[in-house]
């Protein structure tokens, strides 16, 4: 074989494990997933650590999931129960998800602070949304954190509200999501 040869596959190979490990995706390691109805009669607060999802840096693209059961807190296990059962219909809804692209360019090789914008379909209680959500993404050497906070009115989601309860529960909810994502 000549050196000539043996170099151009010698730099084929280098860019081409370059480029494997740059398609490596960034996965959930951690999270807390948090929502508050604040209504005029009662305050409601629940969370979740259960989170799934990635980035792909490649694309920018992502994809997060969160069991609807998962979500712990509430003020009470009937109100918890009312929510899994008559709002959120859990069992036939088991999942809520929001899967897009990441506007802004992000270097997730170099360790800086990105506001960014994420638009994609947010689908809860099988009604999808498309919705551009703010986030800031802190890309470090070897993880990146999420902090996003966002509402979600219950009508876009044709989740309704008994009049006999109206008060209690707000139209719009408050979500906050904090994650932390580790590449693979």
């Amino acid at each position: 074989m000549s050196l000539n040869r043996v170099t151009l596959i010698v730099v084929v190979l280098f860019y081409a494990v370059s480029a494997l490990g740059q398609s490596k995706k960034f996965t959930v390691q951690k999270s807390e997933m948090s929502f508050t109805s604040n209504a005029e009669l009662e305050l409601i607060k629940a969370q979740s650590t259960e989170t799934q999802g990635l980035i792909d840096p490649t694309t920018n693209q992502f994809a997060f999931s969160v069991p609807v059961q998962s979500f712990k807190g509430f003020n009470s296990d009937l109100q918890r129960q009312h929510f899994n059962d008559n709002y959120m219909e859990s069992s036939k809804y088991n999942k809520a998800s929001f899967t897009g692209k990441i506007i802004e360019q992000v270097n997730y090789t170099q360790d800086s602070v990105y506001t960014v914008r994420a638009k994609g379909e947010l689908d809860i209680h099988g009604q999808k949304q498309t919705r551009i959500i703010k986030a800031k993404l802190t890309v470090r050497k070897s993880d990146i954190l999420i902090d996003a906070d966002f509402n979600v009115p219950l009508a876009d989601h044709n989740i309704s509200i008994p009049k006999i309860v109206s008060q209690k529960i707000a139209t719009e909810i408050d979500v906050k999501f904090r994650g932390t994502l580790v590449q693979q």
